[in-house]
């Protein structure tokens, strides 16, 4: 079984889509196993986001992400990281497939409702920073 971060981005949270996209996760099989709402501070941003530092929407991302809550959650199941990549569609909801959460709820490339770990190597990384050990609870 592999873990994978989800985030329901600020727009997400706002607009009370956070029950709408658990559902989607959860009825293609997704299990969640930590999940927990937070506001992140400008500097938390910056480090959720350091890979993107060199970016030039690095600053706005960063603005975004820390101007209102966000849900975070932790996602279980066979191949979850290429699975929730796959179930979010492209980063554009403009080119996102139809029925993936972007194409159904995201309003333009920069708020495009969720961010999922891209990598095993980035899941590493992101799961540890909203999630201790003992809040991971897998599947019984």
């Amino acid at each position: 079984m592999e873990r994978t971060l989800v985030m329901i981005k600020p727009d997400g949270v706002q607009r009370n889509l956070i029950g709408k996209i658990i559902n989607i996760f959860e009825e293609k099989g997704l299990k969640v196993i930590a999940l927990k709402k937070v506001r992140l501070s400008k500097e938390q941003a910056k480090a959720f986001y350091i890979v993107h530092k060199d970016r030039p929407f690095y600053e706005e991302l960063t603005d975004y992400m820390s101007s209102g809550p966000v849900v975070a959650m932790v996602l279980e199941g066979e191949d979850a990281i290429k699975r929730v990549r796959e179930i979010m569609g492209a980063t554009d909801p403009a080119e996102a497939a139809e029925g993936t959460i972007r194409k159904l709820f995201g309003l333009d490339k920069g708020r495009n409702t969720v961010h999922g770990s891209d990598s095993p190597e980035s899941a590493s990384k992101e799961i540890p920073f909203f999630f201790s050990e003992f809040e991971l609870i897998g599947a019984e």
